[in-house]
């Protein structure tokens, strides 16, 4: 089988369609990839680490206000069109899978208008605007939220998937996120991480309680800061606290998330959908910091369905302090009988199968042209 995968800006849009990728390489070897992309997403790093091969076209974001960019965007996506028909030409994919960002959109339409099947994967409890424009041309959509259904009036077929990444993070071995951090196995740790570029918001609240998380000392703390913000959050983190660093790790970036996961005893994190699927996969506890600037404020109504089910807390950036962090930390900490009672939540909403569902969509696809 040959599968185009598509998807861009965010690791949140990456890393799916890598999951789904690779579950089908899984189920048959001789599974052919290629990814589109753009030059300056995060994808055209990420995808080659990955060993799928990757092409790209040039394509922006409509603006939300009457811009000229918007005329521009326009004359990028009719070229991404052009760009993209020829590459999936020369490619002849069985299908083609877009799971989210604006290069989706030239890919998945060019795809449609030649004929080839197509499935595109909605992350977020809230559409994005990319996909609501593709949801009258593709085949199927996948969707995290079971609620997200609805929100597709146009939509040939919709399929309530859940995310990949939770099918991904299950394949993780327990015990090496800490040996890979320098932690005695078995150690209790909170995993903090803004995203896969770090949160300006988040950083500066841990920096306010840098002082007092040495007084925890049952537990270490892994700080993921993003690589953006690393050498200015460890800086000030040392001013504050230059003897309160023993049981804090920083790092600017994770490359084996999964593995850090699948030990990490609390997390604390945006609510991104990629982020939530593969901890309740894993039935974490977790804090949720929802971003207040993403589309159509989609990270909130994730958080929100975690909350609702028992899975998470949730403070809104608005009331997000040091103190107010680390309170809420140490109470699920001192609280063996609430955590349970979230890790069991948590693992109630995961679709661990996630990808093999998507796996056998495609498959149907294929048959089906």
């Amino acid at each position: 089988m040959r599968i185009v995968l598509t998807g861009g800006g965010t690791g949140g849009h990456i890393y799916p369609a890598v999951a789904i990728g690779k579950q089908m390489q899984q189920d048959n070897p001789d599974t052919q990839l290629l990814y589109i992309g753009t030059n300056k997403g995060m994808e055209s790093r990420i995808v080659p680490e990955q060993g799928i091969p990757f092409e790209a076209i040039e394509i922006t974001g409509f603006r939300r206000k009457l811009s000229i960019d918007n005329v521009k965007t326009v004359l990028r996506f009719l070229k991404g069109v052009r760009r993209s028909k020829a590459l999936l030409r020369k490619f002849k994919p069985d299908v083609v899978v877009g799971t989210g960002g604006y290069v989706c959109g030239p890919v998945v339409y060019a795809a449609a208008k030649l004929g080839i099947p197509t499935l595109i994967h909605e992350q977020n409890a809230i559409p994005g605007l990319t996909n609501q424009f593709l949801s009258r041309y593709a085949s199927t959509i996948g969707v995290s939220f079971k609620q997200s259904e609805k929100l597709f009036p146009k939509a040939k077929k919709t399929l309530y998937t859940g995310n990949p990444c939770a099918t991904n993070v299950l394949r993780a071995a327990t015990g090496k996120g800490c040996a890979s951090l320098g932690l005695p196995p078995r150690s209790r740790f909170v995993l903090i991480v803004g995203g896969s570029r770090g949160a300006k918001a988040l950083n500066e609240a841990v920096i306010e309680m840098a002082p007092l998380m040495g007084q925890t000392t049952d537990v270490h703390f892994v700080f993921v800061t993003g690589d953006s913000y690393y050498a200015s959050t460890s800086s000030r983190i040392e001013q504050v606290s230059p003897d309160g660093m023993k049981n804090v790790k920083l790092i600017p970036y994770l490359n084996n998330m999964a593995e850090v996961l699948v030990d990490a005893t609390l997390v604390v994190s945006r609510s991104g959908a990629s982020s939530l699927a593969e901890m309740t996969a894993l039935g974490l506890p977790s804090i949720l910091i929802p971003s207040p600037n993403v589309t159509n404020n989609h990270q909130e109504a994730n958080a929100r369905s975690l909350v609702d089910a028992g899975a998470a807390e949730m403070i809104l950036e608005k009331d997000l302090t040091g103190e107010s962090l680390l309170s809420r930390i140490q109470k699920l900490l001192n609280d063996d009988k609430l955590m349970k009672q979230m890790a069991e939540a948590s693992k109630s909403f995961a679709m661990p199968d996630s990808a093999a569902i998507i796996a056998s969509e495609l498959k149907r696809l294929q048959t089906s042209k």
